[in-house]
């Protein structure tokens, strides 16, 4: 069983997911409720659960300063929010569940099952990326969380050199010439690397921008990058880098 507590100061949302869980989780045994970072502190201390449904916002905190009241989490989070873009973005970067408000319960199942087979050691690797991306919201160099099917990589986007598309997998190419094979489309990664100092050039090329070496024009045009890689631009993408050349030299 996964003994679970509930936190979140909007009691209609606590009844709703418990409602939820009695219907979709028999794996989860709720030990109890609590409606803020004071006594959700006090009732994890006392409960010592497996798994935490957490709010991000409530009237005396939020849900990561109640997590700084303990320095070994050895409990699950599935976090609770309303629409935020910045918030959901850390979530996307660190990959930890989350679900949204009104909670659905399909999404609260399978979020439920993911935190049942997730290790510690995993866990903690989300946790870092998440804390590095709430402390550092605007900074293009995150930590972002990468799984394969035999581990799970926590990477600087600094050290991310390219990215191409291999059917419906993601190939990472880093600076310690690692490959890192995701089973998630370039297309995932595109949205969630945007603002973050990557760019699409070609349909099956993403590329960070701070490891350009030169930009040759001949034969349609191709990227050099830092580690020697040739990497082909498209017509779009093209008119996209010209248009960041022009952008950087006038500045």
């Amino acid at each position: 069983m996964l003994r679970t507590l509930i936190i979140d100061d909007e009691l209609p949302v606590r009844k709703t997911i418990i409602g939820l869980l009695g219907k979709t989780c028999p794996q989860v045994k709720v030990l109890g409720e609590a409606d803020g970072v004071k006594t959700g502190v006090q009732l994890i201390k006392e409960r010592s659960p497996d798994l935490i449904l957490l709010d991000i916002k409530m009237e005396d905190g939020t849900g990561f300063e109640l997590l700084n009241h303990f320095d070994d989490i050895k409990f699950r989070i599935i976090f609770i929010t309303a629409y935020e873009e910045f918030a959901i973005k850390a979530f996307e970067f660190s990959a930890i569940d989350y679900i949204l408000k009104p909670v659905n319960p399909e999404k609260l199942a399978n979020a439920v099952k993911r935190a049942e087979v997730l290790n510690n050691r995993d866990f903690q690797i989300q946790l870092e990326a998440l804390r590095e991306s709430i402390k550092n919201p605007q900074g293009q160099s995150k930590k972002i969380v990468l799984k394969t099917q035999e581990s799970i990589y926590l990477l600087s986007t600094d050290d991310i050199l390219h990215c191409e598309s291999d059917g419906s997998y993601s190939v990472f190419k880093t600076l310690d010439n690692q490959k890192i094979v995701v089973s998630r489309v370039l297309k995932e990664f595109d949205t969630l690397l945007n603002g973050s100092g990557f760019l699409r050039i070609h349909r099956s090329h993403l590329i960070n921008l701070k490891h350009i070496k030169r930009f040759d024009k001949a034969d349609g045009g191709y990227l050099v990058m830092s580690n020697g890689v040739q990497i082909p631009v498209s017509s779009s993408g093209r008119e996209r880098l010209l248009a960041l050349f022009d952008k950087i030299g006038n500045e």
